[in-house]
């Protein structure tokens, strides 16, 4: 059985974070990353089983990423997933991340939405499936395998530390497969920002992931794996 870390990102998420926990324990180590939330996140985190790592103020949700991540392949962890703390995906579909890694038949799933909530995420996914054959790459709910991650663990320095580890992959042509997931209704403000924020934080996370693209496309000789089923 691959020893297998949950990464839970959060921020004044009390009111969700320990209902997330308790589903996500059952298929692997709950890492909250508590990130200078200004409620009881963190001990509601932990009394629903979470290991608690905690950032004493706010450095974003990138920031929060990054520490699991490296805390995850520190330790061991042979699968890391990540999961949103505002209760809008269902941890039990970390199972259905977890077994193709498990399985060895890809290091990269990626979460697919039904839907696009703005046309910034529209652009983009129009963008990464003509481009890699993925239709959403902006999903909370990604896994990777220690390996993945150690070998382009450079990403996790950068702004949008998820989507750019994923694209990290697909440029480097790691196997991949996608995973359906609804996503519910949140309450309260979105880690992405309302409005026109929002709307130009992904389009600058876009065009930095076109840049890369453009300076990388010597590198591209092939199409990403995605792996047959």
């Amino acid at each position: 059985m691959s020893r297998v870390a949950v990464v839970i990102p959060a921020y004044d998420e009390e009111a969700s974070v320990a209902r997330i926990v308790r589903g996500a324990r059952r298929h692997g180590m709950v890492i909250v990353v508590d990130d200078g939330s200004r409620d009881a996140t963190a001990d509601q985190a932990e009394a629903a089983g979470a290991r608690v790592l905690r950032h004493e103020e706010n450095r974003g949700y990138d920031s929060a990423l990054r520490t699991g991540f490296e805390h995850a392949v520190d330790q061991g962890f042979e699968v890391v997933v990540t999961l949103d703390a505002d209760a809008q995906h269902d941890p039990d579909r970390v199972a259905s991340f977890v077994a193709p890694i498990a399985a060895g038949r890809v290091d990269v799933v990626l979460g697919v939405r039904g839907s696009f909530q703005r046309p910034s995420e529209q652009l983009f996914g129009a963008y990464v499936r003509a481009r890699y054959g993925v239709p959403d790459i902006l999903c909370g709910m990604k896994a990777f395998s220690r390996s993945a991650v150690v070998r382009h663990r450079p990403a996790l320095v950068w702004e949008s530390i998820g989507t750019g580890l994923a694209l990290e992959c697909l440029r480097a042509h790691e196997l991949f497969e996608t995973v359906d997931v609804a996503v519910r209704p949140r309450a309260g403000a979105s880690r992405f920002g309302r409005g026109a924020q929002a709307e130009l934080r992904i389009l600058r996370v876009l065009f930095e992931a076109v840049l890369r693209d453009v300076r990388g496309a010597a590198r591209l000789t092939a199409a990403p794996r995605q792996a047959a089923r």
